[in-house]
């Protein structure tokens, strides 16, 4: 039997982790120079990571919250969802939520790595 990861508790760990960005990026911004101030949501080159991160989690749930949708939809007898369609939808919200694990798991590896580095 394969090792399934349970999603409920992965969310739980997915939300508090982008809590924790979030919380990161409220800090007071430094003056690079005299007369410069970077915006509280823009980087020095795009995005912030924790902008980043939080709409790949939302982009996540929302695939899954449509493709459970779609499920119920066609499960009440819906004759305009097809069984392939469902059967697409589900796999997209698998495939993107383990590509989610997989970052999640790459971010931690990263986190202990950058812990364990001596000062």
């Amino acid at each position: 039997m394969t090792d399934r990861i349970d999603v409920n508790r992965l969310l739980v760990e997915m939300r508090a982790m982008k809590n924790q960005a979030q919380a990161f990026g409220n800090v007071n911004n430094v003056d690079v120079s005299s007369s410069s101030r970077v915006a509280p949501n823009e980087g020095v080159n795009g995005p912030r990571f924790n902008d980043v991160l939080a709409s790949a989690v939302d982009k996540v749930n929302e695939v899954q919250q449509a493709s459970k949708a779609m499920s119920n939809a066609y499960l009440q007898g819906d004759s305009n969802i097809d069984v392939t369609d469902v059967m697409i939808a589900s796999q997209k919200a698998s495939v993107a939520f383990e590509s989610m694990v997989q970052v999640r798991n790459k971010l931690v590896e990263a986190y202990r790595d950058v812990m364990n580095m001596p000062i």
